[in-house]
């Protein structure tokens, strides 16, 4: 039987699991694109290639619109000169479009009420994190915000997890991943922690249930009913 009920804290990925944020990553990446005079990507592209921190989004767009395979030294040298341009037009973009998934705000007022700690641990840049959090007003929410570029490693690597497990002094038992990818699910297995994988997010065009979390939800308010019940 799953020990729910020994959870004491919540890790949250943040992009396509409480954020919405493609469209303005998709306005940002075809900003970048045209500044290299290259055509624009569609929103479903971008929502295909989201998960794996900014530069590997940008790396997959140059990809494809130069036809250069993602390790050819001449994209990576692309690369390095574009994601300046790339961080710039995200931060332009930053909270246009973007928009919270149903339930998030309510629901997470009320795990933090029912006294668990919660954080944020996302590929996203901490700074643009921070914005956005602070934009939707879920800031005050979170006692710790892991971005892609706080630590050395992110997800999938459980490093992010296991530095939580480590500042709160929690056993493994203790901690649960909450996201819409298969990172998320893969970060919490190798941090042997329990994880809920969200269906409605960015995983890849991929079936998140394939990756095996110990729990699958439609919408974020379904968590409630293994950790409020």
């Amino acid at each position: 039987m799953m020990q729910w009920s020994k959870i004491r804290a919540i890790a949250f990925d943040l992009d396509g699991t409480l954020i919405d944020s493609v469209p303005d990553l998709a306005a940002a990446t075809n900003a970048t694109l045209a500044q290299s005079q290259y055509p624009p990507v569609t929103e479903a592209l971008v929502r295909s290639w989201v998960g794996n921190g900014a530069q590997v989004l940008m790396q997959r767009a140059l990809s494809y619109v130069s036809a250069m395979p993602e390790d050819a030294p001449a994209l990576q040298a692309l690369l390095e000169q574009t994601m300046p341009q790339f961080m710039y037009h995200y931060g332009e973009h930053l909270q246009k479009h973007s928009l919270l998934y149903p339930g998030v705000s309510a629901t997470l007022q009320k795990l933090k009420q029912a006294g668990f700690k919660l954080a944020i641990v996302t590929n996203k840049p901490h700074g643009f994190t921070v914005s956005l959090l602070t934009a939707f007003g879920l800031d005050g929410l979170f006692c710790e915000v892991l971005g892609g570029d706080s630590l050395a490693k992110m997800k999938p690597d459980p490093m992010p997890l296991q530095h939580l497990l480590k500042l709160w002094q929690l056993d493994e038992s203790h901690l649960l991943m909450v996201g819409d990818s298969k990172n998320d699910i893969l970060a919490a297995k190798a941090a042997n922690v329990m994880s809920i994988g969200l269906t409605y997010g960015y995983n890849y065009g991929e079936d998140i249930s394939l990756s095996n979390p110990h729990a699958v939800c439609e919408n974020f308010a379904d968590i409630e009913q293994y950790l409020l019940s």
